[in-house]
């Protein structure tokens, strides 16, 4: 497995709507793995293929929650990666929840983002099979900031101009204090 260069904002290419995949065969499953070794490496809980500079319509995700009943710190956390090839969302709830939301392609920025809290979805796994199910909580959130990259959109897109505008200046402050460094 590789680990993949993970494209940041304002990078041109976050912005592209990502293509469908024909078929989910060995050089996709190759490439979903290096995508899942590049998330937890960063690290995160979801990738999108955009984001490594791929324009195709596959995301990958693994909350890596405390095992039950376990303390939540690093060594306790389960891996339990989710493959999501041309997800779809067929449906969402009417109610929404707030996440405080970041991002890998806006490092070390965080806001809250209001999503719908209940989502049906439908996608391929990794072996090509076919998923339909309702999702809650912080899968539905992830899932949801993941499908947005496919289509171009970043999570900073969902917040006020004025919110917007002091996140980005942040990010370039932080880029700049890191050049100088």
């Amino acid at each position: 497995m590789a680990i993949l260069p993970i494209l940041e904002a304002p990078d041109a290419r976050l912005r592209q709507v990502s293509e469908p995949v024909e078929r989910v065969d060995d050089e996709l499953r190759r490439f979903m793995d290096d995508m899942l070794e590049t998330m937890y490496d960063a690290p995160g809980i979801g990738l999108a293929a955009i984001q490594v500079g791929v324009a195709k319509r596959v995301l990958v995700i693994d909350l890596q929650e405390p095992a039950e009943g376990a303390e939540d710190v690093p060594a306790n956390r389960v891996k339990k990666p989710l493959y999501f090839v041309n997800p779809e969302i067929t449906w969402e709830s009417e109610e929404l929840a707030t996440y405080n939301e970041g991002c890998l392609s806006v490092p070390e920025q965080y806001a809250d983002v209001d999503r719908p809290a209940r989502i049906r979805a439908t996608w391929l796994d990794y072996d090509g099979k076919a998923h339909e199910e309702e999702i809650d909580g912080l899968l539905a959130t992830c899932l949801q900031h993941e499908m947005d990259h496919l289509e171009g959109i970043l999570f900073v897109d969902h917040l006020s101009k004025l919110k917007r505008d002091i996140l980005l200046k942040k990010l370039a402050k932080l880029r700049k204090g890191s050049k100088a460094a």
